[in-house]
């Protein structure tokens, strides 16, 4: 199951988020409550996931648990940008590519190019 492997590896994520950084407070519960949301936005149509590892508005969807996704997501990557010793646009554009290929049909992904496109 495409959703059930989309949580297990945000899940994973995450983890490595708490492990790493005490300020996580809520972080973790925050997203895993507002993925029923996403997913019912992401079936919809009416966001995406785009290129970076975050989520665009594509449609009538909920701005605010979408720029409260992405502003917790943007922390996750920065935690393990930290961690790596990478970038938080590296980490983003690598978790991008994985969510693309975990994806459920009807998805829209957003190409490194920019282009969109419906799995």
């Amino acid at each position: 199951m495409p959703n059930r492997r989309y949580l297990i590896a945000l899940l994973a994520l995450l983890a490595c988020l708490v492990a790493t950084t005490a300020t996580a407070g809520g972080l973790k519960d925050r997203m895993i409550q507002r993925k029923p949301a996403i997913d019912a936005m992401l079936a919809k149509g009416v966001i995406g996931e785009n290129n970076v590892g975050m989520l665009t508005v594509r449609g009538s969807a909920d701005k605010g648990v979408v720029s409260a996704e992405n502003a917790d997501r943007a922390k996750v990557y920065a935690a393990i940008a930290k961690k790596t010793g990478t970038t938080p646009a590296v980490v983003g554009q690598r978790r991008a590519a994985k969510i693309a290929q975990q994806a459920p049909p009807g998805t829209w992904l957003q190409q490194p190019g920019g282009q969109w496109y419906k799995k």
